[in-house]
């Protein structure tokens, strides 16, 4: 087979075309593009092949020649395939060799270039690094040669430009001297641009310097000189008369156009939010004029400023209720009012919006913050701020204060907010110079309101005026009760008249004040409990009870709770170096209504009328001003932890009034304790007299029955004597009144206790002066047992338990025996628990003590 290719291929090559007459088929035409193509397919190459090795004729032949195989065109057609391919290889070869030549000399031509490009790179860097040597000082002299060479070439583009800069000067000079027009500016400003108004706005301020020195007849004169090239008077004498120009005027126009076209290309820029161009008239106008003009076209003509001015006179708003909780002094305030609320809430978003616009589109964006700022604080809310707290003044003083304090507490929190935000430097927080700037805005919005002692005297008149509203039914009750004290209600008036009159008076006066508003008058009334200010003034017609003159812990705490207000609302509104001095102002408040006027009175009243029931001997003393002791005691525990923990801690700035306080508070406490001791004596005087009074009613009999015990319906019967339960009934009234108005405790314990020791030494005397037989020993026995029933009741120390034990011994001494009373003496003298004195006295008055065994009793003593 490889023979029979062989010879074939070596015969002749298939020619290109075959006739369609040929008995065998044509093969296809190949040459190497066809093996080169990216959808070349051997299998579809193949098949090609053999499709074309039978002509048509033979493919359509009878079906009896189906089965006959004829391989010959076959093996011609694969012959002549294999002899092209054979031929489309050498051609192959051939070319991949000259390709191989060519490749070998672009190498070597490369690597010549290669070469010659290394030695050129090799001496670029070689005369770079000498001229960086010589640069980096290893050349002195060339370093220095270099440095004089760069500053002659500044200086000399320096001398190029201002003498450019001179001559198109000189050249407007000329024009607008000597033909009054500015064309050269006039078409560098219609070309538009950011450069080129930035020069016009410069050559037209030198201009107008030139024109002051050169021209000065176009420029008002002084004491009628006028000057002509800095000679006085001269001129020139053979220059030709020329007609003049007012230079002047000729810039002056020129400027204020230019600036006109500057702020109209602004307003357009700011309209169509182009912040791009509002930035670049802003630059120029700066250069122009300091920003001055555009500063105040941004801020004069915003919206903002504009919808403002024109709601300027809508009334301050708030309910009614509203108002009258901010008047009331014992309801919560009611907040910020809403009109200014909404203010703060509207001034905090326009700030916060402009500082983006600000930021974006002026290049000085401190400045336009700062006047944006102060035009906001010193226009709107100042205006709101007046209107609102003019409002407040014409309700109350009260309500003016806690408005005052509630603005200042909003437009606080708005500045806090405005500083977190940082406006032109958001997200960070605001510059140190925009904070300062909203601080010196608050700080001046306020200062008016808070200049001297003007804030604290209206604090101290708002106390002033509640206290005396409070206490003005207490004021007339006491100035009513002047004569001759009997019961505590009468003389509750007559200690402190002269004060009480004096605070009345003033009371009395404020009302019928012009000034006072009558929404204010109405609730001062109110806390007063009075009708109307002719019921004030017309005080003979005032109902009063006996629960107005005595005191109130409630009212106490109403008084405590409107001071605490005013020192927090002072500590919040005047803080810093004030503080010590208005603490110290309050708290002189504090002292005079609360201490002197209503402690101090009552307490006199109280103390005036225990001592006159010391010596009432037909009734029972009055003791219906024990109960004022509780309020009274309670009231000053207040009082004195009130200043302790409130006042003097914010008094500690100044030491001076620090220690001014602390003395007038310990003088103060300790006057009105000592007044509480007095009553408490005196009171302990009044139960011990009056006891004293009815054990004087016991009678010599009581103790000396008759000898028959037996007898129906005898003396012997009774538990006590009449004297005995006299004196019990009193002593449990008096418990129980004690137990009411007395808190239990250390104060409740000792007075118990002194009553109790006391009554106990009135006992001890009084058994000391009755002959007692034996029956009698029975009675005192019983009368004893029930004064220790009554005495336990009580709320005494342990110190006393001994002393109920002494008293029990008094019945057996009078009851027992002689044998067995001499061993109880023996034990008494070995405990050393009597006196002998006392023992002595006690068996004195035995009916037996005349009879041997009693004598050597006694003799033991």
């Amino acid at each position: 087979m490889p023979d029979t290719i062989s010879t074939a291929s070596s015969i002749s090559k298939p020619p290109p075309v075959y006739s369609g007459r040929s008995v065998f088929g044509q093969a296809p035409t190949f040459d190497l593009e066809t093996f080169s193509n990216r959808d070349f397919v051997v299998k579809d190459f193949v098949e090609t092949l053999s499709e074309s090795a039978f002509p048509t004729n033979r493919k359509s032949g009878p079906a009896s020649q189906v089965n006959v195989f004829d391989p010959k065109p076959l093996i011609r057609t694969f012959e002549n395939a294999l002899n092209r391919m054979v031929d489309i290889s050498g051609d192959l070869e051939h070319r991949e060799n000259e390709v191989s030549a060519a490749v070998r000399r672009a190498e070597a031509q490369h690597g010549k270039t290669k070469q010659s490009t290394r030695i050129g790179l090799e001496e670029a860097m070689g005369k770079f690094e000498r001229l960086n040597s010589s640069l980096s000082g290893e050349d002195q002299h060339s370093v220095n040669r270099s440095m004089k060479i760069g500053q002659r070439l500044e200086e000399l583009d320096r001398q190029r430009k201002r003498a450019q800069d001179t001559r198109f000067l000189i050249q407007c000079w000329l024009e607008v001297s000597e033909r009054g027009e500015l064309y050269l500016l006039e078409d560098i400003r219609r070309q538009g641009g950011g450069e080129g108004k930035v020069r016009c706005a410069n050559i037209a301020r030198q201009l107008m310097n030139i024109s002051q020195r050169l021209d000065p007849q176009s420029w008002p004169q002084v004491n009628g000189t006028v000057h002509v090239n800095g000679v006085n008077g001269g001129h020139y004498p053979d220059r030709k008369k020329q007609q003049r120009h007012n230079t002047r005027e000729l810039i002056e126009k020129f400027s204020e156009t230019l600036e006109k076209d500057l702020l109209k290309s602004f307003d357009e820029f700011y309209r169509r939010e182009n912040f791009d161009g509002m930035h670049g008239c802003a630059k120029v106008l700066y250069d122009f004029n300091n920003g001055a003009s555009v500063i105040a076209a941004f801020v004069n003509q915003h919206q903002f400023f504009i919808d403002r001015s024109q709601l300027i006179t809508e009334e301050v708003g708030g309910d009614a209720e509203s108002w009258e909780r901010l008047a009331d002094p014992d309801a919560e305030p009611p907040g910020v009012e809403p009109s200014l609320q909404a203010l703060m809430e509207e001034v905090k978003i326009v700030i916060q919006e402009e500082s983006t616009i600000i930021k974006r589109a002026f290049p000085y964006a401190d400045q336009v913050m700062t006047r944006f700022l102060q035009r906001v604080f010193q226009q709107s809310i100042q205006q709101r701020l007046e209107m609102v707290l003019e409002k407040a003044n014409t309700v109350s003083s009260l309500a003016y204060l806690r408005s005052l304090q509630a603005a200042r507490s909003a437009i606080s929190v708005l500045l806090n907010d405005l500083k977190l935000h940082g406006l032109i430097e958001s997200p960070e927080p605001s510059s140190p110079q925009i904070t300062m700037v909203l601080d010196q805005q608050f700080d001046d919005l306020f200062v008016p309101y808070f200049a001297g002692s003007a804030y604290i005297e209206r604090e101290k008149r708002n106390l002033e005026e509640l206290y005396s509203s409070l206490l003005f039914k207490f004021t007339i009750f006491h100035s009513r009760r002047r004569k001759a004290p009997t019961t505590l209600m009468k003389t509750l008036a007559k200690t402190g008249s002269e004060m009480l009159a004096s605070a009345r008076d003033a009371y009395v006066e404020r009302l019928d004040s012009s000034d006072l508003a009558a929404a204010q008058k109405k609730m001062l009334l109110r806390i007063a409990g009075l009708k109307d200010a002719e019921n004030a003034r017309a005080q003979t017609e005032i109902e009063v009870s006996n629960e107005d003159g005595v005191l109130n812990t409630t009212n106490a705490k109403r008084m405590l709770k409107w001071l605490a207000e005013a020192v927090g609302r002072a500590l919040e509104l005047n803080g810093g170096n004030e503080t010590a001095r208005d603490v110290s102002a309050l708290f002189h408040i504090l002292i005079t209504n609360i201490a002197e006027l209503y402690l101090e009175t009552a307490l006199d009243a109280a103390n005036d009328l225990a001592l006159s029931q010391e010596n009432i001997t037909k009734s029972e003393p009055d003791l219906s001003y024990i109960p004022i002791l509780k309020p009274a005691i309670t009231v000053m525990h207040l009082l004195s932890t009130f200043i302790h923990t409130v006042l003097l801690p914010l008094s500690a700035s100044n030491i001076s009034i620090h220690k001014e306080m602390t003395r007038s508070t310990t003088q103060t406490l300790e006057h009105l304790e000592s007044k509480v001791n007095s009553i408490l004596q005196h009171t302990i005087d009044v139960i011990l007299n009056w006891t004293s009074r009815l054990l004087a009613n016991q009678k010599k009999t009581d103790f000396r029955p008759r000898d028959d015990p037996l007898a129906p319906n005898t003396y012997m019967e009774l538990l006590q004597t009449p004297t005995c339960q006299s004196v019990y009934t009193f002593l449990s009234r008096l418990n129980t009144l004690l137990r009411t108005t007395i808190s239990p405790g250390s104060n409740l314990t000792a007075f118990s206790t002194e009553v109790a020791l006391r009554f106990r030494s009135l006992l001890f005397s009084h058994f000391q002066k009755f002959q007692v037989n034996a029956a009698g020993g029975i009675m005192v026995t019983k009368d004893l047992t029930k004064y220790i029933e009554v005495l336990k009741a009580w709320d005494l120390g342990e110190e006393f338990e001994g002393s109920l034990e002494s008293l029990t011994e008094i019945g057996h001494l009078f009851v027992v025996g002689p044998e067995a009373l001499r061993e109880r003496v023996r034990g008494y003298r070995e405990r050393g628990t009597w006196d002998p004195g006392m023992l002595r006295g006690f068996l004195g008055r035995r009916e037996d003590v005349g009879s041997v065994g009693v004598q050597s009793v006694l003799s033991m003593l």
